[in-house]
């Protein structure tokens, strides 16, 4: 989420960016937009799902009546339960380990919001990170085949797009936005995202490695020089001892007309 500090006598503004991005790709295919206050699970669609395909999502899109139309759908989904959420237990089972600790807890539960009825499956497994203390992570699922580690790897899968989003901030900050209006945010926005998308396209074909930042950071110190992006930065150092060169090169003389 973007937002803006207010102008005195003025609320304060925010946008919403939502997207989508298919596993194999790592680049966003479907960006929309919604202001701040918009609830996200409005921008999740059902229909834009297709048969068995897996979709992994941020809590924030928790929506009972939307999840059951992807069940029938037949598309699997992946989130992380909010704390807050009520249901009813159908089956309960726990994997202890030898040392009598919890690896892993599956439940069978029933949502119940109006005149919908949503059978899900909550996983709660122990997520150990490195130098961090461990924590219980429950994850919402309406499969109920697949393996827990299954579930697990689809869902740390979506970090992907908390990736993307990581890196737009470090490398293109939006810290101030150059219109008012919504449509001068939301083009300066696809700017941000084609700029990234751009850079990517360029680090994917390099021969040589670039680290992202390093490679936006060389762009913008050569952006209005008119060289081939490729070749120069497949060879740096040699392209740039050329551009020396010709740099250090007397200027041509003036011919006086007659």
């Amino acid at each position: 989420m973007l937002a803006r500090h207010p102008k005195p006598g003025r609320k304060k503004g925010g946008i919403k960016v939502h997207s989508v991005i298919h596993a194999n790709e790592g680049v966003p295919c479907d960006v929309r937009f919604t202001s701040a206050a918009t609830n996200d699970s409005f921008m999740l669609a059902p229909t834009y799902y297709q048969h068995k395909e897996i979709v992994a999502m941020n809590r924030a899109y928790v929506n009972y009546e939307k999840f059951e139309e992807l069940t029938d759908r037949n598309v699997v989904y992946v989130t992380k339960k909010k704390k807050s959420l009520r249901y009813e237990t159908q089956v309960d089972c726990m994997e202890m380990n030898t040392e009598g600790k919890m690896e892993y807890r599956e439940q069978v539960v029933v949502f119940r919001k109006g005149t919908v009825n949503h059978i899900a499956r909550i996983i709660t497994y122990v997520d150990m990170k490195k130098d961090r203390q461990a924590k219980l992570v429950s994850l919402l699922t309406n499969d109920f085949d697949m393996p827990l580690e299954t579930i697990v790897a689809i869902y740390r899968r979506r970090w992907q797009i908390e990736s993307l989003f990581k890196q737009i901030k470090q490398n293109f900050p939006l810290r101030y936005f150059y219109g008012e209006s919504a449509n001068a945010i939301k083009i300066q926005i696809w700017v941000t995202l084609i700029a990234n998308l751009l850079l990517s396209l360029l680090q994917s074909s390099l021969e040589r490695r670039w680290s992202f930042l390093g490679l936006a950071t060389m762009v913008r110190i050569v952006l209005m020089y008119y060289l081939n992006m490729q070749a120069f930065f497949n060879q740096p150092d040699a392209d740039l001892k050329i551009m020396l060169a010709h740099a250090a090169e007397a200027p041509p003389e003036e011919v006086e007309n007659d």
